[in-house]
C-alpha cells in the first residue's frame, strides 16, 4: 500500500488553446506539475480556487498534491502540515461537490498516508475509515476505475496483512484495471490517471495465480 502515491497521478494533455482564464490557469498548473514543480502547481491551484469558488477541481488538486507528496515524507511536522492543508481543501471541495467519488478516493488516500507514516499509531483509527470511505465511493460510482481499484487494492492489502488468501481479489482487480480502458472523464481537467500503476499491481499480485 506504500505505492498508493502513484494511484492518483494525473496524466494531463489538455489543449493549449484553452479559452477561458480558468482553463488557462488550470492548464498552466498541470504543466507545472508535470515539470515536477508540484508545490508551484499547488499554489496556483490554490489561487484558482480562491478566484473560482464554485469549481471543486482546484481545491481537489491542492489537496491531492499535498496527499501524494506525503507518502514518502518522514518528518512528522511536515506531514502533519501537508495533510492538514489537504483536509482543509478536501472539505472545500466536498462543500462544492457533494457525493463525489473522486473526492472520496482522495479522502481515503489521505487516511492511508497517515497509516503509511506510522501504522502502529494511526492504523487502528484510520484503517476502518479507509475501508468505509472506499465503500462510500463505490456506492456512488462503481464504474470509476480509481474507485474500483482503490477499494480492491485496499481490501487485498488488508487481507495480506492478516495472512489471508488474496487470490479471491484477483478477479475484481482485473475488472478494475479494465475500467481504465473504457472510463470517460466527466469533464475537462477531471482525474484520468492510475491505469499504469493498476496494471503493475495486477501483475505483481495476481500473475502467479492466473
Amino acid at each position: 500500500m506504500k505505492q498508493l502515491i502513484i494511484i492518483a497521478l494525473v496524466v494531463c494533455s489538455f489543449s493549449a488553446s484553452a479559452q477561458t482564464k480558468y482553463e488557462k490557469g488550470m492548464t498552466k498548473a498541470f504543466d507545472l506539475w508535470k515539470s515536477e514543480k508540484q508545490w508551484e502547481a499547488a499554489n496556483l491551484f490554490e489561487r484558482i480556487a480562491q478566484a473560482e469558488p464554485d469549481e471543486w477541481l482546484p481545491p481537489f488538486y491542492v489537496a491531492q498534491i499535498n496527499i501524494l507528496y506525503s507518502f514518502n515524507e518522514k518528518d512528522e511536522e511536515k506531514i502533519t502540515a501537508q495533510l492538514k492543508k489537504a483536509q482543509d481543501f478536501l472539505n472545500d471541495a466536498k462543500a462544492i461537490s457533494k457525493e463525489n467519488a473522486e473526492i472520496l478516493v482522495a479522502q481515503a488516500q489521505l487516511y492511508t498516508a497517515w497509516v503509511v507514516f506510522d501504522g502502529a499509531k494511526y492504523g487502528m483509527n484510520y484503517s476502518p475509515k479507509i475501508a468505509q470511505t472506499y465503500q462510500e465511493a463505490y456506492n456512488i460510482e462503481p464504474e470509476n476505475p480509481r474507485v474500483a481499484f482503490g477499494k480492491v487494492e485496499w481490501d487485498l492489502g488488508t487481507a495480506r496483512w492478516f495472512g489471508q488468501d488474496t487470490s479471491k481479489f484477483c478477479e475484481d482487480l482485473a475488472a478494475a484495471v479494465a475500467l481504465f480502458e473504457t472510463y470517460e472523464p466527466k469533464g475537462q481537467f477531471y482525474p484520468q490517471g492510475g491505469g499504469d500503476y493498476a496494471k503493475q499491481s495486477l501483475e505483481q499480485n495476481c500473475a502467479e495465480k492466473e
